[in-house]
């Protein structure tokens, strides 16, 4: 499994890893230059408004990358070597799944921090208080609900990528020769999101009930809720994973 971990990092990590490089090498410029002299306002309003672009830009050059490391399991000649892998397939999804997530999370994450300072710059405040108010948070009690919410949002992208995932193995499974495959595997994740709103009903003793058209959401309150709203997205995540493995080890047209 580790050899997949480093397929799926080295193929995902080209093009983004050039991109997240600039993107940082110009925040860091714009913050030396913003720390160490007066601030100087218009070059300040230009940093930011670079730095917005650049979460923008990251964003996109992350889809890009992500589509070539899914590219190559159902897609020729990556996915022949997939199948000839004598490793389960599930396994080589978790890899490519969790790879490609903690990467578009962490490079995202970097690039909105850098954009959040030179805001700070921008508006005058000082850094190190941010940062000792920041520690002084986590010491109160913050510092668990928000690794709870960014657990809870890193689960949630995870699902969020199976459901696509799936989505496509049942294009090239189900639907192979079918007349509007496409349209039938829009609706399938239709389908899938529309029943992961469904088992949020599960999270009601924690929160509140709220119905959105046809969709129902939970609004969680409670020590225990973002760790009870991760874990059920992740026993989703898991189930349809397993369910995407089984229909590329059953017939996956390439």
């Amino acid at each position: 499994m580790k050899a997949h971990f480093k397929y799926s990092i080295l193929t995902g990590m080209s093009l983004r890893a050039v991109a997240f490089g600039f993107i940082v090498l110009m925040d860091l410029v714009f913050i030396i230059l913003g720390s160490t002299v007066a601030p100087f306002e218009p070059l300040m309003i230009t940093a930011v408004a670079l730095g917005g672009v650049a979460i923008g830009a990251m964003t996109v050059f992350n889809v890009i990358s992500d589509v070539s490391v899914f590219r190559r399991m159902f897609s020729a000649p990556g996915a022949y070597i997939y199948a000839l892998t004598p490793a389960p397939r599930w396994k080589i999804l978790i890899s490519s799944v969790v790879t490609v997530a903690i990467m578009d999370i962490v490079t995202t994450a970097a690039v909105i921090t850098g954009e959040v300072w030179l805001s700070l710059i921008l508006a005058g405040e000082s850094i190190p208080k941010v940062v000792r108010e920041a520690i002084r948070g986590s010491v109160s009690g913050t510092f668990p609900l928000v690794l709870s919410g960014i657990l809870a949002l890193t689960v949630g992208y995870i699902l969020l990528i199976s459901v696509i995932l799936f989505a496509v193995t049942v294009k090239r499974s189900i639907f192979y020769r079918t007349p509007a495959s496409g349209l039938l595997s829009f609706l399938v994740a239709c389908g899938c999101f529309y029943a992961v709103s469904l088992l949020q009903l599960l999270l009601a003793p924690f929160g509140t009930i709220e119905r959105l058209g046809f969709l129902f959401s939970v609004s969680l309150t409670g020590v225990m809720a973002m760790p009870m709203y991760a874990l059920l997205t992740l026993i989703e995540a898991v189930g349809l994973l397993t369910l995407t493995a089984r229909l590329m080890e059953r017939k996956l047209n390439i």
